[in-house]
């Protein structure tokens, strides 16, 4: 460990109030020990209680009050029995009953719908009452209450949910309380080793708190989100968890938790959690009014550094992004990268596979720039590029298919940049993507999926939404169509 590491840990903890006992000199009757190296050692007793507590109490004091309990009640529909429709079947199980199966106030075989309560954890931001905690927490949710810890509950309101980041923005509905708050802090400065609490409410037991150490940094293999860049830790996070608070020994949030790996649904000492440089550019996007978190584009196709790449360019290790392509009007292209440069860094920040590169780009601020260190034949170059949103390069033209075709159903977009940034596509423009597929229609039925990108239909090639009317005007007794999906190019038949 770097001797700046230690000095940092020692001021972490006695800043967060944590004593350990020191050996103190004891009565000269206490015989010495010899030491290794010949020196005596004298035994000690520590002078009073106070010079022996080990205890994360002070840290704790300040910032659980700011974490919260989320509870999203969702409306959820229930299948109907079909033999509840016949009156004979009612009479006998009591359909009609109140309070019985079916019947009012019931549970009922023939029930609706039925409420689904959906427990998770969140951070007070702001002391207006902005809160923090995960999409998948809130997500469908018909109503939201946010309970404190000194037993108050309100009512909530979504400000902004992002599935990409699986982040929502909540806002408490308090008639201008001030509420306790966390500040969000630095998640870069985190070093694997730091101490750390994680705050939240595991299987609806109440408030608890575990303590651990990061175990890793920048994980990006975890597959919950769009951004795959997490911090691990060893603290106990298990289900309830979702949406607390990972704070560091100055109390200030630099996580908030979102994921387990685990055989039996409960902690086996890997946790996962979202980096607080993620969740402070989703909250500025919520208080500025934003709806969805605009990230800047690169304009440019990437490709991983594989070992048999990594050989071929001369490279130690598998590390950096290798650019394929570049838009030559996009940011980096106007900032002169090319195609076959390796990116190795931004703003400083080590670069070792694409989901990191995405990490960093989508925590800066568009309108800014991001000095990007690129190796071009083996010399390092530092590009600055200006942080720009994906544009919208040609028209939308949204169109339903209508038509008595295998289409109809299907909702389809002209790519551009923004739109393909969207819809989490790495495709060109020039095509057309399926953004919706109508449920139990012929297209949902011929098995179109939204993100399939349409490219021919009979032979004719299918570059605008225009084409597809086109092609699909008039009836066929077979249509030959070519998708692009998920990488890969399929050609099948359907019948007419």
């Amino acid at each position: 460990m770097r001797m700046s590491s230690v000095r940092s840990c020692l001021g972490a903890l006695l800043a967060a109030g944590l004593w350990v006992a020191g050996l103190e000199a004891v009565s000269a009757q206490s015989p010495a020990a010899p030491s290794p190296g010949g020196a005596s050692a004298v035994a000690q007793v520590p002078p009073s209680a106070a010079a022996i507590t080990l205890s994360f109490a002070p840290v704790v004091a300040r910032t659980a009050s700011a974490v919260v309990n989320v509870y999203a009640l969702k409306t959820a529909q229930q299948r109907t029995n079909p033999f509840m429709d016949d009156p004979f079947f009612r009479r006998f199980f009591g359909g009609g009953a109140p309070g019985g199966p079916g019947g009012p106030g019931g549970p009922g075989l023939g029930a609706p719908e039925r409420m689904q309560r959906a427990l998770g954890s969140g951070v007070i931001v702001d002391g207006s009452g902005i809160v923090v905690t995960n999409h998948h927490v809130i997500e469908g949710a018909d109503q939201i209450r946010i309970a404190l810890n000194d037993k108050r509950e309100f009512d909530a309101e979504v400000m902004l949910s992002d599935p990409r980041t699986d982040l929502a923005v909540l806002r408490i509905k308090g008639d201008g309380a001030k509420f306790a708050f966390l500040d969000i802090g630095n998640s870069d400065s985190l070093a694997v080793g730091d101490l750390v609490l994680a705050i939240g409410d595991p299987f609806g037991v109440g408030q608890t708190v575990t303590q651990g150490i990061v175990s890793a940094l920048a994980r990006t293999q975890v597959g919950v989100s769009d951004y795959q860049f997490f911090i691990q830790t060893d603290a106990a996070i298990n289900p309830g968890n979702s949406g607390g608070a990972l704070v560091d020994m100055a109390g200030r949030l630099v996580g908030i938790n979102t994921a387990i790996y685990s055989r039996s649904g409960g902690s086996h000492g890997i946790g996962f959690a979202i980096p607080s440089n993620m969740v402070s550019v989703v909250v500025a996007t919520a208080k500025a009014g934003g709806k969805t978190v605009r990230r800047p584009w690169m304009g440019a196709k990437l490709q991983r550094v594989t070992p048999e790449i990594a050989e071929s360019l001369g490279l130690a290790r598998p590390t950096g992004v290798l650019v394929q392509s570049v838009v030559p009007d996009g940011p980096v292209g106007k900032a002169g990268m090319k195609t076959g440069d390796l990116i190795i860094a931004v703003d400083g920040q080590g670069i070792d596979d694409p989901e990191a590169l995405v990490y960093r780009f989508g925590t800066r601020p568009i309108g800014g720039k991001a000095v990007v260190t690129v190796s071009r034949q083996g010399r390092e170059q530092q590009l600055t590029v200006a942080l720009e949103a994906p544009p919208e390069t040609v028209p939308r033209q949204e169109v339903v298919i209508a038509s008595r075709t295998p289409f109809a159903g299907v909702r389809v977009l002209n790519v551009s940049p923004a739109v393909a940034d969207e819809l989490r596509l790495d495709v060109d423009e020039g095509v057309v993507v399926v953004a919706g597929v109508a449920e139990r229609s012929p297209a949902d039925v011929a098995g179109f999926r939204p993100g399939d990108v349409i490219l021919e239909v009979n032979g004719v090639r299918i570059e605008r939404t225009g084409d597809l009317v086109t092609a699909t005007r008039n009836p066929a007794r077979s249509w030959r169509v070519t998708v692009a999906r998920g990488g890969r190019t399929i050609t099948t038949v359907l019948g007419g």
